[in-house]
């Protein structure tokens, strides 16, 4: 259909976006004049597609339509009018003009809460149920026939913007679509609204917002929820004007202890706590407590549960009971051990009633983008104790999308001094914190949580590493995505099997001894992950560190911040204390040298070049001898034997060299071809190269995406150009792919002899080196392969067993592929030799890298 979109805001601009892709032609979109030089984001959006926009001020004058604005929407041919958020009031002439007509959004259940406040009545009044209503549009008395509706149930404690955010928004743009969708079909309803139940209320204000303290504890609740945050709901008290939000109804009793703050015409004073102001109804609802510990004669603030003679069973009384009263509340068996004083209970209560450790206390601020039918929502602030903040000097710094060179956005850039305030924040959650004290199983009950989070929000999380490190997405989907989420649920399951072991010593006779070892977490650990795989390099570090019980401080790479900071969001969504783990984007220089130094910081994960580790691991031993594991370069050699099942060998080799676009920590950096089918090896590569399709990496055939960014493009320019030089034969590639971004071909070159640069020196890019040998020299090759100081991997392929057991047990690496390459897997240790580093990530090693132990010996 010809649809004219009248309205503004973020939900008519995705109502148009929407509509635009159920393949209905948008004929022009009206919406509000800008306002302080800042335009709508709904003409924003139709102006970027090249849809006529317009921004009358008014659309009549003292009740009559102008007669210019009315010509200027007939002339567009509109069949239906889209009202999904209008601020103005739009004549019955355009109202009636199109054959469809004309239907408008409105966020309740008609007819209750006819008007402009809609959502904040519905709160104020303490309706239980909620919804939006779609109708077809009247003469702007919020009464014309319904058309769809769907409703939500309101919780205890929802505000305009939970309720906005929670269900209005989301649902209320399905339910935009599918009303045009059944008008389009020919079966969108009329049905008469009923008058039964209709109440009409006026736009609250904040000169109307004034609360009236005659009323219940309930309804003074709704009234401030109703308001928050505009207008506000206030009180005038000690001579100001008071303004009050994010209000919790507290069912359950509790005084906790504070300063009185009188309130002209409140039943009684409030009480100032470090929790938030306690404000009272005239029902008086806060009762007494004495009957959660009837055995003790006078309950006080310093008495102590299990002091006082109450055991594990009734803890589970206590819980269930302080639930029953608190509708709604969240509480656990733990909450009582970590609270054992009935004044810390107390206030444990009152946070958890106010909300004050639920993730919607974090504010957020995001970049929004509109990409691969998803909106992605991005912070890109620093993550440090909980929150996302500026950096010192609110510095920033631009992350670049490799696909078209374009800006994604501004990043906050950490500095030395935000490096300090992380690890304050980290040290102060391992030693002070709840992680420190909950069990081990709930610590992996919090990191399957985050696994579960991971994977609901996997689009978005392969989309940001296409957008951010030209992942080829579906790539992204399977391998930086999915192992990232199977790596921390891996690591849940160890949490609660971390043990030590008794061991036998000889005795101090006559008396007796037992040695046991424990062991334990390190404490703040920070990790410096790569630009190639930036969530799953995080993920791989930071689930075995997690699950060890420490606390962290994590530097992305400063080209690929963009999934670590959507990490640290999801954090906050599993519970995850505050502090345990933080994120600070910024350079190398300074904020990974700052984490090698601190004194504060007891172990260092790195991955990155060997350069880079060798210096890390220098400054860990001049600070204060930190424990360090290094994951560092590589030139794998990839052995392929003549009696090998060929094909197999040719899709795996590419594989090997071409997989993520070569920027791969174990790629094969050297393959050796035995000379009997060198030629043929070689002509089905490049048969193959030809076929792979390079290309935007959102695209679902695209093989091969951009390089991660210019600056290494131009270092595999520089690479190939000293390859042709030496003397190797340049078969196909070697160029940068004239286009936009930073694409790079699929190089093959052959002809590489054991001198030259190429074949010594790892490309880290889609750069396959090709060497012969002479058939049925095995030990010759295995020279050869091992003569380079990297060993992270490596490979051979062939038939022959006894071959293949005699090839892996001579090679120097960490890591060693038969008849397979690229075969990594959550449970199975990963980690190089020689000045490939030292240490492991996955599998149960990997744990040993964030554990310390202890011998503790006991004499009887």
């Amino acid at each position: 259909m010809k649809i004219a979109v009248i309205g503004q805001s973020l939900f008519g601009q995705e109502v148009y976006c929407h509509l635009r892709k159920e393949g209905h032609e948008v004929v022009g979109v009206f919406t509000v004049p800008d306002k302080d030089g800042k335009a709508d984001p709904l003409g924003l959006e139709a102006e970027k597609d090249g849809v006529p926009v317009f921004k009358f001020p008014r659309w009549r004058v003292k009740g009559q339509a102008l007669p210019d604005v009315v010509a200027k929407y007939q002339a567009l041919g509109a069949e239906l009018n889209v009202l999904p958020f209008c601020s103005q009031f739009i004549p019955m002439e355009v109202i009636n003009a199109p054959c469809h007509g004309s239907i408008i959004y409105h966020p309740s259940l008609l007819p209750r809460h006819r008007g402009a406040s809609a959502i904040n009545w519905t709160l104020i009044h303490g309706d239980k149920k909620g919804g939006f209503t779609i109708f077809w549009a009247d003469d702007g008395l919020d009464t014309g026939d319904l058309l769809l509706q769907k409703e939500c149930e309101i919780l205890p404690d929802d505000t305009v913007s939970t309720l906005y955010n929670r269900f209005l928004f989301p649902e209320g743009i399905k339910g935009m679509v599918q009303a045009v969708r059944l008008i389009a079909e020919g079966k969108a309803p009329r049905l008469p609204q009923p008058e039964e139940g209709a109440t009409y209320e006026g736009i609250q204000k904040k000169e109307t917002a004034k609360i009236n303290w005659e009323q219940s504890a309930e309804a003074i609740h709704n009234w401030i929820r109703g308001n928050d945050k505009v207008p506000g709901a206030w009180t005038e008290a000690c001579g100001q004007k008071l303004t009050f939000f994010n209000s919790t109804l507290n069912t359950a009793g509790l005084v906790p202890e504070g300063e009185a703050l009188p309130i002209p015409g409140a039943h009684q004073p409030g009480i100032v706590t470090k929790a938030g102001l306690i404000l009272f109804g005239n029902d008086d609802r806060m009762s007494a407590w004495k009957r959660i510990l009837p055995s003790v004669l006078e309950v006080e603030d310093s008495t102590d549960f299990f002091k006082s003679g109450a055991a594990s069973v009734d803890v589970v009384r206590l819980v269930e009971e302080v639930k029953e009263l608190c509708d709604g509340l969240e509480l656990e068996n733990e909450d009582v051990y970590m609270a054992t004083t009935f004044g810390d209970f107390i206030q444990l209560l009152v946070k958890k009633l106010r909300g004050d450790n639920k993730e919607s206390e974090c504010i957020i601020d995001y970049v929004e983008k509109a990409v691969n039918k998803l909106t992605l929502r991005m912070p890109h602030q620093l993550f440090i104790g909980g929150l996302f903040v500026d950096a010192e000097g609110a510095k920033t710094y631009e992350t670049i999308n490799p696909t078209d060179g374009s800006v994604i956005c501004q990043v906050s850039l950490a500095q030395v001094s935000d490096v300090d305030k992380a690890v304050a924040a980290a040290k102060d959650a391992f030693e002070n914190g709840l992680w420190g004290k909950i069990s081990a199983r709930d610590r992996g009950r919090l990191l399957y949580r985050l696994a579960d989070l991971m994977e609901q929000h996997q689009e978005e999380l392969a989309t940001i590493e296409a957008l951010d490190a030209g992942a080829v997405y579906t790539l992204a989907l399977k391998t930086h995505v999915g192992m990232s989420i199977q790596t921390f649920r891996y690591f849940a399951g160890w949490c609660d099997k971390i043990q030590g072991s008794t061991i036998p010593i000889n005795q101090a006779r006559p008396n007796r001894n037992l040695t046991l070892t424990r062991k334990e977490p390190i404490g703040v650990c920070g990790i410096v992950i790569p630009w190639n795989y930036p969530l799953m390099m995080l993920s791989w570090k930071t689930a075995a560190c997690l699950a060890a019980g420490n606390t962290v401080v994590i530097k992305p790479a400063q080209v690929t911040p963009l999934t670590a900071l959507k990490f640290a969001e999801l954090t906050l969504k599993a519970g995850i204390p505050k502090g345990v783990v933080n994120i600070l984007p910024g350079s190398g220089s300074l904020v990974g040298q700052r984490l090698s130094d601190h004194p504060d910081v007891r172990k260092i994960g790195f991955t990155g070049s060997t350069e880079v580790g060798k210096h890390i691991m220098k400054s860990c031993a001049l600070s204060n001898v930190k424990k360090v594991s290094l994951e560092l370069g590589g030139k794998s050699p990839l052995i392929i034997f003549a009696d090998c099942d060929l094909s197999k060998a040719v899709q795996m080799g590419m594989s090997s060299v071409f997989f993520n676009k070569g920027e791969n920590c174990i790629a094969a950096g050297r393959l050796f071809i035995e000379d009997s089918i060198h030629d043929h090896f070689v002509q089905k590569v490049v048969e193959e190269v030809k076929r792979m399709k390079i290309g935007n990496p959102l695209d679902r055939d695209t093989n091969h995406g951009p390089q991660n960014h210019q600056a290494h493009l131009r270092k595999l320019i520089e690479y190939c150009q000293r390859g042709v030089e030496e003397g190797a034969t340049l078969v196909c590639g070697g160029s940068q792919v004239p286009r936009p971004g930073f694409f790079f071909e699929p190089t093959v070159f052959t002809d590489v002899e054991d001198h030259m640069f190429i074949a010594k020196e790892e490309s880290f890019g889609p750069i396959m080196i090709i060497s012969r040998f002479a058939d049925g020299d095995v030990d010759t090759v295995l020279s050869r392969a091992n003569a380079t100081e990297f060993g992270l991997a490596s490979g051979v392929f062939t038939r022959d067993i006894n071959k293949a057991l005699y090839v892996s047990d001579k090679l120097g690496a960490g890591t060693v592929f038969v008849n397979t390459y690229n075969k990594t897997d959550v449970a199975a240790p990963f980690g190089g030799f020689k000045q490939s580093g030292f240490g492991k990530d996955l599998g149960e090693e990997a744990l040993n890298e964030y554990l310390r132990v202890k011998t503790v010996t006991f004499e009887y």
